[in-house]
């Protein structure tokens, strides 16, 4: 690694389950543990942590791993988009000088603990949902989410099947990963058709996982030469909110969301077009969202999705492989960090099974609360 700038150094996780046994700060150490081990950085070069998911704290970590009493903290939003969210604020500090090595870390019990009928409470705009919505029965993501899916398959014809071949695509791509917590669990598109409505056209199939795990993510902007052969340059960071940032229903355009800015700022700064992309790696809360900002990234026009997908673009030898390690529909739910790891592994071609050929440059997708938005790009502008 030569020159400056902001480098993924390392990532580490743990087991993906519906019940771990271990407490989140358990979790969460050990996560960071395989990530310094990966970096082959120690303990005492973190100078800055980003915990992510309002689970864990810093606290929890000086105590598990022994870090300086000196170190920097900062905390992203929450929601969806923290995930990413986390590495634009990791290379504000890296490039401001304010840090050198930071470590972020995402962990929770999210089946077994704080489920996601908890988790919304911690949403923005909650005088709307507690005053408007929940009266009327209106109180998951799922049930706000769909009404924009349901937009998008009115305005423009947009089949179920698309839908299906996203669930479909995730599961097959987490046939090839043992750490996904769907390994072992493949379906067919009669599976997909015979799982019931949670809302519709959101049928169980379509909605991700509730996950325990953590996933760790070590970013630097020291120059470790030979040491830094595996470090993967963070290329841009961009991140944005929609209008009416705290309520859905008051959008003159659903469609536009965080992504909708994010992304083409994010490949300005890059140098990049959508064309340069390898494999995207998209927050899949539900299906219909990997269609949603398939087109809001400029992968594809708006309304095209469907026939992108369904054309088999998205699956492993594609056009543009999406979500190689499951997403959070087959792999795991740990708000977008899984999809970062996922990225570092294909760009030093060591993916196995799902390995991504020539894989240079992969695009990371944040979505969360009412349609937050980022996009990072990681790899290298040459091709």
């Amino acid at each position: 690694m030569n020159g400056t700038g902001t480098f993924v150094a390392g990532v580490g996780r743990t087991d993906f389950s519906r019940r771990s046994g271990r407490s989140v700060a358990a979790l969460g150490a050990a996560a960071a543990v395989a990530a310094l081990r990966d970096s082959g950085l120690a303990a005492h070069d973190v100078d800055a942590v980003i915990p992510v998911g309002g689970s864990l704290f810093t606290e929890d970590l000086m105590a598990a791993l022994g870090l300086r009493d000196d170190v920097l903290d900062a905390y992203a939003p929450p929601g969806g988009n923290a995930g990413i969210a986390s590495i634009g604020l990791a290379d504000v500090m890296l490039r401001s000088g304010t840090a050198e090595v930071v470590l972020i870390v995402l962990a929770r019990n999210g089946r077994s603990g704080s489920r996601i009928a908890r988790r919304v409470g911690l949403l923005p705009g909650q005088q709307f949902r507690e005053a408007l919505e929940q009266p009327h029965g209106w109180v998951a993501p799922a049930q706000w989410y769909a009404m924009i899916a349901r937009r998008h398959l009115e305005l423009h014809g947009t089949p179920v099947a698309a839908l299906a071949e996203v669930a479909l695509t995730m599961r097959a791509h987490a046939q090839l990963n043992r750490g996904a917590q769907m390994y072992g669990r493949p379906i067919t598109r009669a599976d997909y058709d015979a799982s019931p409505y949670v809302t519709e056209p959101y049928r169980l199939l379509d909605c991700c996982l509730e996950t325990d795990g953590a996933v760790a993510v070590i970013l630097t902007s020291r120059d470790r030469g030979g040491h830094g052969a595996r470090d993967i340059p963070l290329l841009a960071c961009r991140t944005a909110r929609p209008e009416s940032a705290d309520d859905l229903t008051n959008r003159r355009d659903w469609m536009r969301i965080g992504l909708t800015l994010a992304a083409p700022a994010a490949f300005e700064a890059a140098g990049l077009g959508p064309e340069d992309v390898d494999a995207a790696m998209i927050y899949d809360c539900f299906t219909f969202e990997v269609l949603h900002q398939l087109e809001e990234a400029g992968f594809c026009a708006r309304g095209g999705a469907a026939e992108f997908v369904l054309s088999g673009r998205i699956r492993l030898g594609g056009q543009l492989p999406v979500n190689t390690h499951g997403g959070l529909l087959s792999e795991g739910h740990l708000l977008g960090l899984g999809h970062v790891a996922e990225s570092v592994r294909q760009l030093r071609a060591e993916a196995d099974r799902r390995q991504v050929d020539g894989a240079r440059v992969v695009a990371v997708t944040g979505w969360g609360d009412w349609g937050d938005g980022s996009l990072a790009l990681f790899g290298r502008r040459e091709r």
